[in-house]
C-alpha cells in the first residue's frame, strides 16, 4: 500500500491540476478574443488612417473658411454650408455636371455593352481564348498615368498614330486638332476612358456567364428557343444581380475619373472636360479655395453613397442568399 506521503503528493498534484484546467477554461475565451483582436487590428489601424481620416477630414474642410494660410495653420473658423452654396452657384458648375453626364453616360453603356459582347465571345472554347483573355485585361492593369501619356501621344496632332491612320485611309486632309477643340476632347477622353474599362466589365461578366448551369441552355435547345430568345429569356435574368454589380462600380469608377483626364486634358480647353472630380482639383490646388473643393469632393462621395445605398436596398434578396 501507498504510503501516507505519497498519497498526498498525489491528492495535492490532482488537486493543482484540476485548478489549471478550470483556469486554462476560464481564460480561453480571453485568449480567443485578444487573438482576434490582433488579428483585426492592422485591417482597423489601415481603414482608419487611410478611408475614416480622409473623409471626416474632408468634411470638416468642406464646412470650414480654407485658405493658404488658414489651412497651413489650422485655423479655419466654421462658415456652415457656405462653401457647399458656393460651389453650387458657381458659373462653372452647369458645364462640369454635363460633362460629366456625358462622360459616364458614354463610358458606362459603351464599357458594359462592349465587355459584355466579349464575354459572351469567350464563353466559347477555342485555342488560345485564355490568353487573348488575359491580354485584354492589359488595358485596365496599366497605371492611369501610364495609359494618359500613351494615348495622349497617340492623338497628337503632329506625331500621333491616329491622324496619321486616318490621313492614311483617305478621311482627312490636315492634322485634327484633338485637344483643341472642346467636343473633340470630350470625344477623345470618354474613348479613352471606355477603352480602360472595358476589361473590368468583360471580366466580371464572364464570371457571371460561368456560373449560369448549362442544364438551362440544354433545355432552352430542347424547347427550341433561338439564340436571341434564350439570351432575353435565360441569360439576361440570371445576370441581373451580376449586370447591377458591374453597373454600380461602373459608376462610382466613372464619377472618380481623375488620372486619367488631367493627363490628357489637363480639363481643358476652356473647362471643356472639366468633371467634377478635376474640378474638385482644380478649385483646391489651382484656385487654392480648399473648402470649395472639398465641398465637391464630399458631394461627389454623397452621390456614390446614395447609388451605392440604392443598389443594396434592390438586391437585398440576392445578396443575403
Amino acid at each position: 500500500m501507498p504510503e501516507a506521503p505519497e498519497i498526498a503528493a498525489t491528492y495535492t498534484g490532482e488537486v493543482a491540476s484540476s485548478k489549471r484546467e478550470r483556469g486554462d477554461r476560464a481564460h480561453g475565451p480571453r485568449r480567443l478574443f485578444r487573438g482576434r483582436v490582433l488579428f483585426l487590428l492592422p485591417a482597423v489601424i489601415y481603414l482608419l488612417a487611410l478611408f475614416a481620416y480622409p473623409i471626416v477630414y474632408d468634411i470638416l474642410l468642406s464646412v470650414r473658411q480654407s485658405s493658404v494660410i488658414t489651412f497651413v495653420h489650422n485655423t479655419g473658423g466654421f462658415v456652415g454650408l457656405t462653401n457647399y452654396r458656393m460651389a453650387v452657384t458657381n458659373p462653372l458648375l452647369p458645364g462640369v455636371v454635363w460633362n460629366t453626364a456625358i462622360f459616364m453616360v458614354g463610358s458606362i453603356v459603351m464599357q458594359f455593352s462592349i465587355g459584355f459582347l466579349i464575354a459572351l465571345f469567350f464563353t466559347r472554347r477555342f485555342p488560345l481564348s485564355g490568353f487573348l483573355r488575359s491580354l485584354i485585361l492589359v488595358p485596365w492593369l496599366l497605371p492611369g498615368v501610364v495609359t494618359g501619356i500613351i494615348l495622349r501621344m497617340m492623338f497628337d496632332p503632329n506625331i500621333g498614330m491616329v491622324n496619321q491612320v486616318l490621313s492614311n485611309l483617305g478621311l482627312i486632309h490636315s492634322p485634327i486638332e484633338w485637344f483643341a477643340n472642346t467636343h473633340l476632347a470630350l470625344l477623345v477622353i470618354v474613348l479613352a476612358n471606355i477603352w480602360i474599362g472595358i476589361p473590368f466589365n468583360m471580366l466580371l461578366l464572364h464570371g457571371g456567364l460561368q456560373d449560369i448551369p448549362n442544364e438551362l441552355y440544354e433545355a432552352a435547345r430542347v424547347d427550341g428557343a433561338g439564340r436571341l430568345r434564350t439570351f432575353r429569356s435565360i441569360t439576361l435574368p440570371v445576370m441581373r444581380p451580376v449586370i447591377a454589380v458591374v453597373l454600380v462600380l461602373g459608376f462610382i469608377y466613372t464619377l472618380k475619373a481623375f488620372d486619367i483626364v488631367m493627363i490628357m486634358t489637363g480639363g481643358g480647353p476652356m473647362n471643356g472636360t472639366q468633371l467634377l472630380s478635376t474640378w474638385a482639383y482644380t478649385l483646391s490646388f489651382y484656385n487654392l479655395d480648399f473648402g470649395q473643393g472639398a465641398a465637391v469632393g464630399t458631394i461627389m462621395m454623397v452621390i456614390s453613397l446614395v447609388c451605392a445605398f440604392a443598389y443594396v436596398r434592390t438586391y437585398r434578396g440576392e445578396l443575403r442568399s
